[in-house]
């Protein structure tokens, strides 16, 4: 998946989460996903944790904050 369609993945609207970005048709901030990911919560656990949640939203996470 190329990083353009990456990003479409993370939405940013001022009336759902204060404006942070999130994954798209979610109340999953980028922020709150790279925080999983930064204490030890591999993809896959987050996945589980969050149904409807792709690896793909994982990678535009990672790749939103680049």
């Amino acid at each position: 998946m190329t990083d353009q369609k990456l990003l479409e993945r993370i939405s940013l609207n001022p009336a759902i989460m204060t404006g942070k970005p999130v994954v798209h048709g979610t109340r999953l901030t980028v922020e709150f996903i790279l925080n999983l990911l930064a204490h030890g919560q591999s993809a896959q656990e987050i996945i589980n944790e969050y149904k409807g949640l792709r690896l793909e939203d994982i990678q535009a996470c990672i790749e939103f904050t680049r």
